[in-house]
């Protein structure tokens, strides 16, 4: 029996196909020491980008970390093969011929906890890579920005970029706010990949304060729809960035059964309806003061 056993094992040993050459090792976390050649190394044949990477925000990481932070293999691989190659690109990653999934994982490698929502970003879905809008040798933006916003963002969405030349905008062009203040570009469980909060009102209500509450007397489509239902975010012909021409307009898109019945009766022919609601309702927002918003 015990040769028997033996003889199988032989059969088996020699029937089984030989082992195939493996490529060369991209993946840092499975390389091991030897592969690496360091990025002294790199130098000698990039010099122009070593030179500029002196600024980079990942090697100030790699300096705070004795050198175990973030250097050129890190990102492109290990490089012992590229260089026996004679710098075969073959033997190395290169984040500009790879597709956007590869170049996100790279990157996502140690960015994850910072982006965790990134992989399902209207950005990713749409193939828009991370270098899409970071440039890791060039620029000397802390965030690694190809352009400051919002001139970054418009190069995509330009259709949103007419928005802030109306009459009624959120500075955005004059610098006063910017993109990244309501929208996290890296995803988030919100349309349109808006920051996401536990109360969605506190991304507007970070700047307009006086809004916040919580009030005794809340209104509800404030609550219920958001800062949304009445504004419109970018820009608007309207005052107030008001989604309709008038206050009046706005209010009786809700309120058009009890504006009827009312003593106002704001629908009636020849009735007064150039008083804005607001005269009275004053506090539209909110308040601790009256069931009727009034101040």
């Amino acid at each position: 029996m015990l040769t028997l056993g033996a003889a199988i094992l032989c059969a088996t040993a020699l029937a089984a196909p030989p082992a195939k050459a493996k490529p060369a090792n991209t993946d840092t976390k499975a390389a091991v020491a030897g592969d690496f050649v360091g990025s002294d190394t790199c130098a000698t044949c990039h010099e122009a980008v070593a030179k500029k990477f002196a600024d980079n925000p990942h090697t100030k990481m790699a300096e705070m970390h004795g050198s175990n932070g973030a250097t050129c293999e890190n990102c492109h691989g290990a490089g012992k093969a590229h260089v026996d190659g004679g710098g075969d690109v073959t033997k190395i990653f290169n984040p500009g011929k790879a597709s956007a999934k590869e170049v996100d994982a790279k990157c996502q490698s140690c960015h994850s906890g910072a982006h965790p929502n990134f992989d399902r970003s209207p950005h990713a879905r749409a193939n828009v890579s991370c270098i899409a809008c970071h440039s890791v040798h060039a620029s000397k933006d802390e965030k690694l920005l190809k352009a400051a916003e919002p001139t970054l963002c418009f190069q995509c969405h330009n259709d949103v970029k007419p928005a802030f030349s109306m009459p009624f905008h959120h500075k955005v062009n004059e610098g006063a706010v910017k993109c990244g203040d309501c929208h996290d570009v890296h995803g988030t469980f919100g349309n349109s990949n808006l920051k996401s909060t536990a109360d969605q009102n506190a991304i507007c209500t970070k700047c307009h304060m006086d809004k916040r509450g919580p009030f005794i007397f809340e209104h509800a489509p404030v609550k219920g729809e958001g800062c949304l239902a009445c504004h419109t975010p970018h820009g608007s012909q309207n005052a107030r960035l008001l989604n309709a021409p008038n206050v009046n307009a706005l209010c009786k898109e809700c309120h058009s059964s009890v504006v009827a019945g009312s003593m106002h009766n704001l629908n009636a022919a020849g009735s007064n309806d150039v008083t804005p609601c607001i005269d009275c309702h004053t506090m539209v927002h909110g308040t601790n003061l009256d069931r009727y918003l009034k101040r």
